[in-house]
């Protein structure tokens, strides 16, 4: 701690501390439109959540941080109610990337598991560009203006940019966000409100791992063949450079398409490069 001892703190207090600071910041500023980004440790690790939550799952430290962010949540969303505006805010919950188990940590992730399986039906994880990884939680509410219901259209969490400046009137720079779009209505469930026609998703290493996703089909594109297993070892499979897979029919990602639809394959695979040397997709 360069900061000496009153730079110290403990991991286990890190989320009441938020919580305190972000129902705080709140209250002081009720009166005027705001924008509080809640990044949560809780399911990151190192996983060490405070001793009220300790063992209070079955599933381990990893159970026990589901928890207390279930709690962060809820702690705020009391706030908004207490303050009058619950109605008067967009409230957004969301994921970067799928699950990942061991993660280089002792916290019987993969031992407590149980019967959950984290990514569902999906293939892949946290690394790879597979539904697993990159198809996460995403909610939006807000009572009186969003509609309850489940949404199909395909939007990424960076179009955020994009729509929330369209929400209050503000007009991106051209040389901002570049892979940003307008997806506000979408967010706001509105009826006839479409989504993204393409998107491109990438993994976070530099194996050059791609995924191109147009309506309900999607390349998948491995420079280095190679893509990490979801399962309890984390190893790493051969895999094809190019894979081509219908979600509609497929959505785990199994039956790869690319050798009876090669000519959509080959089109798939042109239009990436195209966005890739574009640098950009707005």
């Amino acid at each position: 701690y360069t900061g000496g001892h009153a730079a110290r703190f403990r991991d286990e207090d890190l989320s009441d501390r938020w919580v305190a600071e972000s129902k705080r910041w709140i209250t002081e500023n009720k009166e005027e439109p705001f924008f509080l980004f809640f990044a949560s440790h809780d399911l990151h690790v190192p996983r060490v959540v405070h001793e009220r939550f300790q063992g209070s799952t079955a599933l381990g430290p990893r159970g026990d941080a589901i928890a207390e962010l279930d709690w962060c949540v809820g702690e705020l969303m009391k706030s908004l109610e207490e303050n009058g505006l619950t109605e008067k805010t967009m409230l957004v919950f969301c994921s970067d990337n799928g699950p990942v188990l061991d993660d280089g940590y002792a916290d019987d992730a993969n031992e407590k598991l149980g019967n959950h399986d984290p990514n569902g039906p999906y293939q892949g994880g946290k690394y790879t560009v597979y539904e697993g990884g990159t198809r996460t939680p995403f909610i939006t509410r807000m009572p009186g203006t969003i509609p309850v219901g489940v949404n199909d259209e395909m939007v990424c969490t960076i179009d955020f940019a994009a729509s929330l400046a369209a929400m209050v009137g503000t007009e991106l720079p051209d040389d901002a966000c570049l892979d940003s779009h307008n997806m506000l209505g979408v967010l706001m469930n509105q009826s006839g409100a479409t989504g993204r026609e393409h998107l491109v998703q990438q993994d976070n290493g530099k194996l050059g791992n791609y995924g191109y996703r147009v309506g309900d089909w999607k390349l998948v594109r491995h420079d280095h063949k190679k893509s990490y297993n979801f399962d309890l070892s984390m190893t790493r499979k051969e895999v094809p450079q190019f894979e081509l897979y219908n979600l509609e029919s497929d959505p785990a990602e199994q039956n790869d398409l690319s050798g009876s639809e090669p000519e959509r394959a080959k089109q798939m695979q042109q239009e990436l490069q195209k966005l890739l040397d574009a640098g950009r997709s707005r």
